[in-house]
């Protein structure tokens, strides 16, 4: 079974009622359960086992009240920009591996089928594509963290 046949699984899933499905396939088996409660954190145990959190940001000196209501002039409207969302839960890497280049920047173009991102899913690296056009304006995950589905990754300027 592809990645693809495994996506499409679960999309399907997620669009039904079905809460779990377990296909084998030439001594291969998949479980794909879906979440009862959506606040619910759900991780692999190989995502559970790698984790760090991240440290402590230092508190920001506060701001002055004027410099808070200005919007900064180079900021993109959040109101259109378009959202690459996880499809599964695993692990998010920007890179296929160390040493490897990263597959997308901020400022970097995008089209559909691009690939943006690997999500590894127990022990499966996932190849992510984009589905939009446009520039890649932000990047939602730190390397190597943990991702639910449907968990925003990067945030995409249309074109």
């Amino acid at each position: 079974m592809d990645i693809k046949q495994i996506q499409e699984l679960v999309k399907l899933i997620n669009k039904t009622s079905i809460g779990e499905i377990t296909i084998e396939e030439d001594g291969t088996k998949i479980t794909i359960k879906q979440k009862k409660d959506p606040s619910q954190k759900i991780y692999t145990q190989a995502a559970a086992a790698n984790y760090n959190p991240p440290p402590a940001a230092p508190a920001a000196p506060p701001v002055a009240s004027q410099a808070a209501t200005a919007p900064p002039a180079s900021a993109p409207k959040a109101d259109n920009l378009l959202t690459i969302k996880s499809p599964m839960i695993g692990t998010f890497y920007r890179q296929a591996g160390p040493g490897k280049p990263i597959f997308i920047n901020v400022g970097d173009e995008v089209a559909p089928g691009k690939v943006v991102c690997i999500i590894e899913a127990m022990k499966l690296f996932n190849e992510i594509e984009s589905e939009v056009k446009g520039k890649i304006v932000k990047v939602l995950v730190e390397d190597a963290s943990p991702v639910e589905y449907d968990q925003p990754l990067f945030l995409v300027e249309p074109a």
